[in-house]
């Protein structure tokens, strides 16, 4: 996503930045009284799921404006394996809507929270998250370690960098001020690589088009901006150095991979550059995701 932002000058991405901060802030300060308010009894949702397979315990969690059906190029192989759980997200795919105001990270993080401490008590988990997915992952593992053995962050929401923040800054702006459904796919044209296949590309537009726009706008900026931030600079790495379990993040840009690096302390831990790939790495290569991934899961 980083290397987009090349195309663009440094006082056009300020222009961008300074136009969306106005959009931006009120709807996060909203969003923050209502987490306030929902702390002590946050409600989870009910989430629709697939469960196949024995052996390690994995849990496959999408990105935003996605469903489980992102991981259909791994699931046969990695539940040939393990056992793999593979939800969908709440507001997603097939999973409960809830109401408007319930999509901060900690609503998405208490839903795996409850998910894998009430249904499998006393197991732990190698969550394996791209994109959202992927800071979710982090989250939970943060808050969790007793329920979460690994994370592999595939492209995950993770480690941005200020440049980042401006096209991001931007996108909640539009988010707000337009429709989500075309938004958020001229974001994804930004991330997607030449040899991307068409068909992915309409799959993922298509999709946003039959989601509530509320999940849309409200799942974005808070992964970005707010005080509760851990996409992006300062608050990302104090989350990142904050985990105790193996992390495998991969990502595509390799400024981003140096920086990060050292932010992992596990001596199993590592960070990949992923060339030739866009955002979803796992669909545009997925036998190698399928391989690298197997092969650090079977290592820990």
């Amino acid at each position: 996503m980083e290397t987009k932002l090349r195309n663009l000058s440094r006082r056009d991405m300020l222009k961008l930045a300074s136009a969306a901060a106005a959009a931006a802030v009120a709807p996060l300060a909203t969003a923050r009284r209502n987490d306030t308010a929902r702390a002590a009894t946050r409600p989870t949702a009910r989430l629709f799921m697939t469960d196949n397979g024995t052996g390690k315990n994995v849990l496959l969690l999408h990105g935003w404006t996605c469903d489980s059906n992102d991981w259909n190029w791994q699931l046969p192989e990695f539940e040939s394996k393990y056992r793999v759980i593979a939800p969908d997200l709440r507001g997603h795919g097939r999973s409960e809507v809830m109401p408007s105001g319930a999509y901060a990270p900690a609503d998405y993080v208490a839903d795996i929270e409850a998910l894998i401490s009430s249904k499998h008590a006393g197991r732990k988990f190698i969550i394996v998250g791209h994109s959202m997915g992927g800071q979710i992952a982090a989250r939970v593992a943060a808050r969790r370690p007793d329920l979460v053995g690994a994370v592999v962050s595939i492209d995950g929401a993770l480690g941005f960098s200020s440049g980042a923040a401006k096209l991001f800054a931007k996108t909640v702006h539009d988010l707000n001020a337009g429709d989500p459904g075309v938004v958020a796919p001229a974001l994804f044209n930004l991330v997607y690589a030449p040899s991307t296949d068409p068909g992915f590309k309409s799959w993922h537009a298509r999709r946003v088009k039959g989601m509530p726009a509320d999940v849309v706008r409200e799942s974005f900026a808070p992964l970005f901006f707010g005080p509760e931030q851990v996409g992006i600079g300062a608050g990302s790495e104090k989350l990142c150095r904050s985990l105790t379990v193996p992390v495998y993040h991969m990502c595509r840009n390799p400024v981003q991979a140096e920086r990060m690096r050292p932010w992992f302390s596990h001596a199993k831990s590592k960070v990949d550059v992923w060339n030739h790939s866009g955002h979803w790495i796992m669909q545009d290569r997925p036998q190698d995701v399928n391989a690298a991934v197997r092969a650090w899961i079977d290592a820990l």
